[in-house]
């Protein structure tokens, strides 16, 4: 992990995350898994809230989450009927070799050493099996999602993620990268509130945090895309980083 603090800061917040962050599109999490049978057993690593299992869950598969952060695993549990998030990380997962036909991964990638928790998701899959790290990104080319990122310090910006996720070792072939777009219909209130389970706010001081209110009330006030409105349409570009296990 780059940073234990910020990835250990979400449980925090687990209600707000599962509630406030965005969903994965059908068809990003279809093209992450594409070819795999529909009784295919998918490890959702660094799982969170659940977002992405039950996302994964309605496309039929078996999926198996594993998550450092009690409080997130509470919260996905008591969200995900019929499932129970393992204790565990990308760099010691709980499972016997060749154990997944697919692991994936939503918005956790970048907290990973990424080093051992290659060699340990390799360890985990079928030969032939699918990694596929994946990420809902603001759509910063709308001038007030530019904005809103520079007042949270949102530095998730996808430019970065293409140049930076291009190999996953040598257990693994060729990155294939998938690209999907989907919006949000939030009041500005859902948009602090997304916000502030953000591991910048989380980790902020409360005289950072009042900042950052202040400068996102002005925003919502005198932008002229937002001025007035009750509620916004926030875009995101989903990327699917996908490689297959030698």
């Amino acid at each position: 992990m780059t940073d234990p603090t910020q990835a250990l800061s979400f449980g925090a917040a687990a209600a707000d995350y599962d509630r406030f962050r965005p969903r994965y599109p059908q068809a990003a999490l279809g093209w992450a898994l594409d070819g795999l049978d529909p009784s295919a057993r998918v490890v959702d690593l660094g799982a969170g809230t659940g977002i992405l299992t039950r996302g994964v869950l309605a496309l039929g598969h078996q999926v198996v989450p594993v998550e450092p952060d009690p409080g997130m695993r509470a919260q996905l549990d008591a969200a995900t009927p019929g499932v129970t998030a393992l204790a565990g990380s990308a760099e010691s997962v709980p499972l016997p070799d060749h154990a997944a036909d697919a692991v994936l991964v939503g918005q956790a990638y970048h907290w990973f050493d990424k080093e051992r928790a290659h060699v340990e998701i390799a360890r985990v899959l079928r030969p032939g099996g699918t990694f596929a790290p994946i990420w809902n990104t603001r759509d910063t080319s709308v001038p007030w999602v530019a904005e809103l990122g520079r007042i949270a310090d949102l530095r998730d910006h996808s430019g970065n993620l293409i140049e930076k996720v291009t190999d996953f070792g040598p257990a693994f072939g060729a990155v294939e990268l998938g690209e999907f777009s989907h919006r949000t219909t939030l009041t500005p209130a859902e948009v602090v509130g997304m916000l502030r389970t953000r591991s910048y706010w989380l980790t902020a001081t409360p005289e950072e945090r009042e900042k950052v209110d202040r400068e996102l009330r002005e925003l919502f006030v005198t932008h002229p895309d937002l001025a007035g409105r009750e509620t916004v349409e926030l875009p995101y570009r989903t990327l699917v980083f996908r490689a297959r296990r030698r």
